[in-house]
């Protein structure tokens, strides 16, 4: 068994052939944790986790769905490049889905992301505000819940460990990955006294964080995939993402550990039983 704790089957990219890449996962022995990224993702997360065994859900809003009149984002070609409607955070929205179903394991994807910039400080500034405000609102859904907590950081660190550590979130109750880590060994280190995992996945054919996959504890690693994004090389630069593509991941980890597949893959894959309680 292995899990991939960081899906997105529930995206358009998946809308002609869905079964296929579900039947896939299953018939490959991979669990999959579907996350959400804002109120609409999040609802069909859940929904497709009811439909399918070896699914789970996980609700959230990410930070470039924060409705807001500061500045207009697109996203990457690499990212969809579709442009973000917005939403209003609203909390028992989300907290009701999390309610009527058991397969809702996490809150995620929330957290912070500073790359796209405004040309105003001010504005700039007062995105980031609006960002942190809503993350800690989630981070307090996660508390009330009792979720561990899915989070995305783009030039944010700092911000994120204030807020996780800070006494507004009560981060001695948070319990969480930090998705796509590409810090660096002293980043890593303070999550990792925060009791966080870090989530890895195929953005190490892209990013140098050899350092931080040797040094981690094994047992404080996550694998996951952020399909369709972040396909692994060995499928080719073209190629959508989807689950079962994990075990480049796992094989990675194994070559810069110096230990086998089957070691990383049952080390993360009880990690994750642990966290996620699946």
């Amino acid at each position: 068994m292995i899990i991939d704790t960081h899906s997105h089957l529930n995206f358009k990219a998946y809308d002609k052939d869905r079964e296929e890449v579900i039947r896939r996962t299953q018939k490959e022995g991979v669990i999959c944790i579907d996350v959400g990224t804002k109120y609409e993702t999040s609802k069909n997360a859940v929904e497709l986790a009811e439909k399918n065994e070896g699914i789970y859900a996980a609700i959230g809003m990410h930070p470039i769905h924060i409705k807001t009149d500061l500045m207009k984002l697109r996203m990457d070609e690499e990212e969809g490049a579709f442009t973000p409607l917005g939403e209003d955070f609203n909390k028992e929205r989300y907290k009701k889905l999390a309610l009527n179903s058991r397969k809702v394991v996490a809150i995620g994807e929330i957290g912070l992301d500073y790359y796209y910039r405004s040309k105003s400080k001010t504005k700039q500034e007062q995105f980031k505000e609006n960002q942190k405000k809503v993350f800690i609102e989630q981070l307090e859904m996660a508390k009330e819940l009792d979720l561990p907590v899915i989070i995305h950081c783009r030039m944010a660190h700092q911000d994120v460990l204030s807020a996780l550590g800070g006494p507004a979130s009560g981060g001695e109750n948070l319990r969480g990955v930090i998705h796509c880590f590409t810090g660096n060994w002293g980043e890593a280190q303070k999550y990792l006294d925060l009791g966080f995992y870090l989530g890895i996945n195929g953005i190490i054919f892209k990013f140098d964080i050899d350092e931080v996959i040797r040094r981690a504890p094994l047992e404080k690693i996550l694998v996951e995939t952020d399909c369709p994004y972040l396909t692994p090389l060995a499928e080719g630069k073209d190629k959508r993402n989807e689950p079962i593509f994990v075990k480049h991941v796992i094989q990675r980890i194994a070559d810069l550990r110096g230990i086998s597949f089957d070691e990383v893959a049952t080390a993360t894959t009880q990690s994750a039983k642990k966290l996620f309680k699946i």
